[in-house]
C-alpha cells in the first residue's frame, strides 16, 4: 500500500505542531510546513516518520516549490490541512490598521487558496483526498474589535463551503473544522503584539479552554473516517463557552 501523505500547514507551533504528531501517530507519513526551519527541525526529531519543508504560503514561488517537492515523494498525498493563519490586532473597524487587514487575509485565506490550488492534482491523484480548512467560530460570528480577524475567517468558510461544491463528483472530501476558545502559545500573544498580560486576560477565569490537542483529535478523527463520511464542519468549543460571547468564568 503507497505511504499515506498529510501535509499540515503552519506546523511549526500551536495546533500545527500538534496536529502533526496525531497524524503521525495515526499513521501518516506528515509533511510538515511553515516558515520557522528550527521548530519544524525539532518538531520532526519528535516524529516516526515526519519530514518538513520550509515554505510561505503568501508567496506563489514558495507553494510551487512545495508542490514539487510533493511531486518527488514516494507515496500519495490524501490530506492537506489549511492551518497556517492567525490574528493581529483588536482595532475597531473605525480605527483599522489596514496592513494587519491585509496580513490576516493574505495568510488565512489566500493562503488556504494557494496551497490548496496547488495541491489539487494531488489530492485528485490519490483517489481519497481530504482538504482540512482551519477556520474559526469567528467565521460566522462576529464580535467588537475583531472585524479584521472575523472578515477573514468569514471569507475562510466561504472558500470551504465552494469547494465541497466545486469538488463534488470527485473524490476529495473538505472539511471545515471551526474552533471557539482555543488557549496555544503564541496565537493571543501574535494577536496582541507580544503583550502577555492582555494575551493572558483572553482566558482568565476559564478553568479549561481547549488545547491544541483537543483540536488536533478533531482533524485526525475527520480525516480517518471512512472515505464517504464527508463531516462538512465541526465547530468545537470548551464547556466553559456557550458561545461566542457567553464564556463562565471563575474568578477567586
Amino acid at each position: 500500500m503507497p505511504t499515506r501523505i498529510a501535509v499540515v500547514t503552519g506546523a511549526s507551533s500551536g495546533i500545527g505542531a500538534a496536529t502533526a504528531r496525531r497524524l503521525d501517530a495515526a499513521g501518516f507519513h506528515v509533511v510538515a510546513v511553515a516558515r520557522r526551519a528550527e521548530k519544524l527541525d525539532a518538531l520532526v526529531a519528535e516524529l516516526k516518520t515526519a519530514s518538513s519543508f520550509v515554505a510561505d504560503v503568501t508567496s506563489d514561488a514558495s507553494v510551487a516549490a512545495l508542490a514539487e517537492h510533493l511531486e518527488s515523494l514516494d507515496g500519495e498525498v490524501e490530506l492537506l490541512v489549511n492551518n497556517a493563519g492567525g490574528a493581529i490586532g483588536a482595532e475597531t473597524v473605525e480605527d483599522a490598521d489596514l496592513a494587519d487587514w491585509q496580513w490576516m487575509f493574505d495568510v488565512n485565506v489566500l493562503g488556504t487558496i494557494r496551497v490548496t490550488k496547488a495541491l489539487l492534482p494531488l489530492l485528485d491523484r490519490s483517489g481519497r483526498g481530504t482538504i482540512v480548512i482551519m477556520s474559526s467560530t469567528a467565521g460566522f460570528v462576529v464580535y467588537e474589535g475583531g472585524g479584521g480577524y472575523t472578515a477573514a475567517k468569514h471569507a475562510e468558510t466561504a472558500v470551504a463551503e465552494t469547494l465541497r461544491l466545486e469538488l463534488s463528483g470527485r473524490p476529495i472530501r473538505v472539511v471545515e473544522i471551526c474552533p471557539g476558545m482555543v488557549r496555544t502559545d503564541e496565537f493571543a500573544l501574535k494577536r496582541y503584539e507580544g503583550d502577555a498580560e492582555k494575551a493572558a486576560a483572553v482566558y482568565a477565569g476559564v478553568a479549561e479552554p481547549l488545547v491544541a490537542e483537543d483540536i488536533a483529535e478533531c482533524v485526525t478523527w475527520t480525516a480517518t473516517l471512512p472515505h464517504h463520511v464527508n463531516i462538512d464542519r465541526l465547530v468545537v468549543r470548551p464547556l466553559a463557552q456557550a458561545a461566542q460571547h457567553k464564556v463562565h468564568r471563575v474568578f477567586e
